[in-house]
Parts: structure tokens; C-alpha cells; sequence
């Protein structure tokens, strides 16, 4: 697998550092407040259980799975609920945590999903955020790591459901995906 990373973009040092601190500043917004935290599947995994593990606080974790059809569509028709949420959200604080944070166009979609099940407050935590493919106009309010646009893989990220259990993020060859 490593053979197949044209080079490491972060570090797992790296990234420890960055998920803490990130926790850190979530723990103190959300003191005293009834905190959900919702993962995106599959990507999010790896980032959300380490962010969980340094938030100090109680919370709920619940996960979601969309499809985006149409590739580089930009309506929320073309997102479909794969799996939705466990437990209702009404009146409590979510905040949606993905892998990348990309053309904004499948996250856009469940931030307005999230008002219409009538949370008290929703923001975005994105391990990765790539500006340069954003094609709808949302910023995450916690983020790592600002990323130019290459093709990464690891710390949950994939291609063809493989390099997710990277410990790093790393910038996939050409070769690779151009087969």
C-alpha cells in the first residue's frame, strides 16, 4: 500500500495534534449543551472516534450514509440517504463530522437536512478542507488540515475502499486511479 503514496501530505503526528487541539476548542463551545455528534460513513470513522476520544464532554455519536449522483451536480437532488439517523435530533447541538470537505455539495445537503429535523444549532468539523473544488458555497466551522486539490487517501480516506487504515494522509499516484 505505501508503495502506491506519491508522498505523505500530514503526518500522524500531525494529525494527533491537530484533532486535540480541534477537540479542545469544541469542548469549550459546547459546554453544558446537549452535543450529537454525526459521522459521516464510511470516511469519517478514523477522525470522529479520535475526535470523540478528546472531546471532555458528554455526547451522543449517530452516523450517516449518503450517495451523491451526478458528479459535479450541484443540487441537493443528486444526494441520496443511504442510512439516516438512530436517535432524533430535535433541540440538541450537532455537529457533522467528515473526512473532506470538498465541493461542499453532499455536506450542504445534510446541513439543511439537519434544520429541517430542527436541531437547536448544527456546524461542520472536516478533518480535510479542500477549497479549490468548492462548487457550494459552505465553510466548515472546525477544520483541520486546508489541503490543495490532490487525490488523498488514509486516516479513513479511500479510493475503491482501499488505504482507509493509513495512518497518514497521503497523496495517491496517478497511476493508481488513472488505470
Amino acid at each position: 500500500m505505501n508503495s502506491d503514496i506519491r508522498n505523505i501530505l500530514i503526518r500522524e503526528d500531525e494529525i494527533k495534534l491537530k484533532v486535540a487541539e480541534v477537540a479542545g476548542r469544541i469542548t469549550e463551545d459546547y459546554t453544558g449543551r446537549k452535543l450529537v455528534l454525526v459521522g459521516i460513513l464510511k470516511g469519517s470513522i478514523v477522525f470522529l472516534a479520535d475526535l470523540m476520544r478528546n472531546i471532555d464532554l458528554p455526547l451522543s455519536v449517530d452516523f450517516m450514509s449518503v450517495s451523491a449522483y451526478g458528479i459535479g451536480a450541484s443540487t441537493p437532488g443528486d444526494v441520496k440517504i443511504i442510512k439516516d439517523l438512530d436517535m432524533p435530533v430535535e433541540g440538541k447541538d450537532v455537529i457533522i463530522v467528515e473526512d473532506i470537505l470538498d465541493s461542499g455539495t453532499t455536506l450542504s445537503y445534510i446541513m439543511d437536512l439537519m434544520v429541517v429535523k430542527k436541531t437547536a444549532s448544527i456546524r461542520l468539523c472536516a478533518l480535510l478542507d479542500k477549497p479549490g473544488r468548492r462548487r457550494v458555497p459552505i465553510t466548515p466551522d472546525y477544520s483541520c488540515f486546508t489541503i490543495p486539490d490532490e487525490f488523498v487517501v488514509g486516516y479513513g480516506l479511500d479510493y475503491s475502499e482501499r488505504y482507509r487504515n493509513l495512518p497518514y494522509i497521503g497523496v495517491l499516484s496517478r497511476e493508481v486511479y488513472e488505470k
